[in-house]
This record gives C-alpha cells, structure tokens and sequence, in this order.
C-alpha cells in the first residue's frame, strides 16, 4: 500500500452476482489477497448452497448476501434475475456506506448493469469503480441463443458502458483484454490482466477413495456448473460412444456441480441406459470435492466450442492441474493456453474423438503421468494465485494514483511466453 496514502484504510466493496462468496474461488482469492495487504474488504454477493447467512465474517472479509428469484431459463433470466440482484445490490451497498464505508466499488459481471452503482457512487460521492471482466456477455448470449438480435446489441452497449464506466478493469486473460480495448475502447494502461490462478494452499492432497470407482477399474471426473455450454450432453454421447461402440465397462464418470441443466443431463444420462456408468454429485463440500480429484486417472472438460469458451479461461483446467491430473478437452484457444501438454484436444464439439482420446489416456498410463507432471508443474510454476496476485495489487495502485494524478500506471498483465 502506497505510503503517501493517508492512515485510513483503504476500503474496497466487491460486488458479485452469479456466485455466493466464498464457493466464488477467483472473487474470493481476490479479497483475501485484498484484505492480507491491508484494505478493508466487504463484498455483495446471492445466497447460495453453503452460502445462506445474510451476513457474515471469514478470514476478515464482511460478507453480505440477498436472495435471488428461483433460476429461470431463456431470455426472461435477463428481466427477473438481474434487476432484482441490482436492487440487492444497491440497498445492501447502502448498509455498507452507511455502516463500514468504501473507496472502491469493485465489480464483478455478469450483468454488466454495476456500472450503474459504480457511476452513482462515483457521482454522488466520488468513490472510484474498477470493472473485474469475468464473462463476454454479447459472447454468451450468442452462445445461448444462437443468434444477434436486438438484445444482443443491448448487451454490447451496457458493456461498453462499464468499460467507459470503470477507472481501471481487470482482465482475467489476454483474449479479454483485446475486447476492452476493441470493443471497449479502453488505451492500454487501464486494463490489467488478472488470470484466474488457483490459490495452491487451499488444495488439499489425499489418499484415493475406491467408492468413486463404483468398483470399475478408472475414474474419469468433471467439476463445474451443468450448463448448455458447459458440453455435459455431448459427455453424456462419449459415454455412450465408450460403452456401445468400444464396449468398455471399466471407466466410471463422476460429474461433481449442478446448474440449470442439471436434471435435463441426469435425464438425459437415464434414457440412454448409462446412469450405472456417470455419478452425479450435485454441489459437494471441498473436501468431497477434493477426494473426487484425488482418486480421478483423467478429468474431462466437454465445454462446446462457442465464441465465449474460445476466449474464456476456466477454472476447472487449473483445478485439474493443481491435482496433476491429464486432461481431455475440445479444441479451444484459452484452454489449449492453459493447459498446454497437460491436455489432449478433441475435435470440436466431437463426441466421438472425445470419447476416443478418453480412451487413448486411459490406455496410456505412462502418457498420463507425464501429462500429470507437466500440469502440475505448470501451474505451480506459473498459474497460481500467488503470480496473480500482485498484478491484482498493481491494479489497485494504479485505481488509487489514477485518483490522484488522473493518470494509471503502467499494468503489469501476463505474457504469452508463459
């Protein structure tokens, strides 16, 4: 922290939408690293599973959470679920003013609709607002919906307005950076690149539990949201391609995470006659979670090839490689730039290759340990949280000497050459 602040604390509020904090790992690496270099973390954020007290306070973040409307499907999520949160957001942000306070509103999409409290806050009492870019939102709707309409074009206007909006935006990988400056029209020192590293130490080893074999001889794990994006349904196809046409009854799935798609997928699963061979678990405690990792030979990513998963990078590849675990994955440039040789590539939203280069890992145990060790390696040695976070830190000295002077420092994003 800069020593010609004043003694005061400086104060940040983030604000989150789609996740409850803490199960929010990026958004709570975030304020954890915030609070350890002295700022005064609060953070918005829904209730959700493991997540119900309206308000409370872990590892000296205060945490204040609303509910949100049951989960709705299509087009009408966009007109339920987010002007609801919004209002959340701003009453909450209100307690928060009045009680504790802050210098930053730090927000976190999607919606791409908190840059109406940033500029509130910035007009009314000259707080400063920082835009953490977590979803291309034009991307995913398009990759929902299939198509550029009306809706579409708004959401490509309310995110130039948050880019417009924001004294400085984090962004979580370079494909990103590229939208802000391009179609955000932001110049390069504004805009930070921030990659979503896991935080190491939060990752615990432990002995392989043989229940999650369901007594086959392999284990391959998913974990993350069951969504139409997310691919399970072309998984639940390799499935069927790995049982019907390689006749193969020695490979378990376990798919850990629930969504929107979640009993479409179950169902799904069902009807083809493959439940015996795929474990739902639904949302699990980290330590589940863990074991499922911990005993897992491979672990799947079936995210569809679409414009947003081609520039969005996930968490889940990283997670992976915490554990040193191989890779299956269809061919997309943020995951390939992840995972590099941890990874095989299927063709794109191919379910047969997929469930080809399943079998081609599990057949090659050698292959798999050293696919295992590079990943390992890689992300200890260059993805982790404890690389991002002073490019987190850069961040907000820039927002607060921007204050200052009107002019950012230079940002401090990764490379390429990692």
């Amino acid at each position: 922290m800069s020593s010609k602040q004043d003694d005061r604390k400086r104060r940040v509020l983030i604000i989150v939408e789609n996740l409850p904090v803490p199960f929010d790992r990026r958004v709570w690496a975030e304020a954890t690293t915030l609070t350890r270099a002295g700022y005064d973390v609060s953070v918005i954020c829904p209730k959700g599973h493991g997540c119900q007290r309206s308000a409370e306070i872990i590892e000296g973040v205060h945490i204040y959470r609303h509910s949100l409307p049951a989960e709705t499907r299509g087009i009408l999520s966009y007109f339920i679920e987010y002007p609801t949160a919004l209002f959340f957001q701003l009453a909450l942000s209100m307690r928060v003013a009045l009680t504790r306070g802050f210098d930053v509103i730090h927000a976190c999409n999607p919606p791409d609709l908190s840059f109406l409290i940033g500029l509130f806050y910035k007009l009314s009492a000259r707080k400063r607002f920082l835009f953490d870019h977590h979803d291309a939102n034009p991307e995913l709707y398009e990759a929902k919906f299939k198509r550029r309409d009306w809706l579409w074009r708004l959401l490509v206007f309310l995110e130039k307005c948050t880019f417009r909006a924001a004294d400085v935006t984090i962004a979580p990988n370079e494909s990103y950076r590229e939208i802000a400056m391009k179609r955000g029209g932001l110049p390069p020192d504004r805009i930070f690149v921030v990659r979503s590293g896991p935080e190491i130490a939060r990752f615990k080893q432990c002995q392989p539990d043989p229940r999650w074999r369901s007594g086959r001889r392999f284990l391959a794990a998913y974990v993350g949201v069951i969504g139409e994006s997310e691919g399970l349904d072309l998984l639940i196809e390799s499935v069927a391609h790995i049982v019907s046409t390689r006749k193969r009854n020695d490979l378990q799935f376990v798919v850990v995470g629930s969504g929107p798609q979640w009993q479409t997928i179950v169902t799904m699963c069902e009807n083809a006659d493959l439940r015996q061979f795929v474990t739902f678990l639904g949302r699990v405690d980290d330590d589940t979670l863990f074991s499922v990792l911990c005993t897992s030979d491979i672990c799947v990513n079936p995210d569809r090839v679409t414009a947003m998963n081609d520039i969005s990078t996930m968490n889940k590849i990283m997670e992976y490689m915490v554990f040193g675990k191989p890779i299956v994955q269809f061919e997309v440039t943020e995951g390939r730039f992840s995972a590099q040789a941890a990874s095989l590539y299927a063709r794109p939203n191919d379910p047969i290759d997929f469930g080809d280069k399943i079998l081609e890992l599990i057949d090659d145990p050698a292959r798999r340990d050293v696919m295992g060790q590079f990943g390992f390696t890689r992300v200890r040695e260059q993805l982790a949280w404890d690389f991002e976070a002073p490019k987190l830190l850069a961040a907000y000295d820039a927002l607060f000497e921007h204050a200052r002077s009107g002019s950012p420092a230079d940002p401090r994003g990764d490379m390429r050459t990692q």
